[in-house]
């Protein structure tokens, strides 16, 4: 008994030591100077610079952090738009290890690109390390202020946590998503994982991030979220 507690104590420390790896990234990547350019998407190729972008804003979920760039879920998105006809290019600013504070200093860097909608997908790296919940949210709410206040279409991509962190956190982290979506009049995605997390055949070996196929059912599930929003088809 003894033996397994442990090796339990030991496994959850190693855990603690990779999540500060990650958080250790975000304290670079939240940094990069405000020239650096997001990355583009790889779609169709068929384009042009005169389309509306839609820029997907987060952290390495957003990014794709161990899969090719064309199994991201930003890839997947253009391919699935250029499918249905509409004429958009779909930026990915995705950072690994980003924070809802790295990403409020980032606003200005995603506006550059004068998206017509953007994804927010951030806060699982604040869950994850237990930061203040109102520090959570009154950084998203930054965010967002900033990205409406520029006339930007805002999709907000819910998160939530492993239940050891607690109850009354875990609860008031998923329920802070849908307070915002409320306040702001936001389309929500109530889970961005849905239909993904907790499967060991759609993530990677480290059980947090999707591998491509677990990608291409997360675009699925969001796309209808997100097609009431778009204009108009080439």
């Amino acid at each position: 008994m003894r033996r397994s507690w442990i090796l339990t104590k030991l496994f959850y420390c190693l855990f603690l030591i990779l999540l500060c790896g990650y958080a250790r990234s975000d304290a670079t990547a939240s940094q990069l100077p405000s020239s650096t350019p997001p990355r583009e998407a790889v779609g169709s190729g068929s384009i042009s610079g005169e389309c509306p972008s839609i820029v997907a804003f987060g952290d390495s979920l957003t990014a794709g952090l161990g899969v090719r760039q064309d199994e991201s879920y930003p890839a997947r998105l253009q391919r699935t738009l250029d499918a249905a006809g509409y004429g958009y290019r779909v930026v990915n600013a995705g950072v690994s290890g980003e924070t809802t504070a790295g990403g409020a200093r980032r606003v200005s860097w995603v506006l550059k690109n004068k998206p017509a909608i953007v994804i927010l997908e951030l806060g699982g790296n604040d869950g994850l390390r237990g930061l203040s919940l109102q520090e959570t949210k009154a950084n998203l709410e930054r965010i967002i202020q900033q990205l409406q206040q520029a006339s930007v279409t805002v999709v907000l991509a819910g998160m939530k946590l492993p239940p050891n962190y607690g109850k009354d956190y875990t609860d008031g982290f998923e329920s802070l998503y849908q307070v915002l979506a409320k306040q702001y009049r936001l389309t929500l995605i109530p889970f961005f994982l849905d239909g993904v997390a907790g499967s060991p055949s759609l993530n990677q070996a480290d059980g947090i991030h999707p591998t491509g196929e677990g990608y291409r059912i997360i675009v699925e599930r969001i796309f209808p979220k997100l097609e009431p929003l778009l204009e108009r088809k080439r």
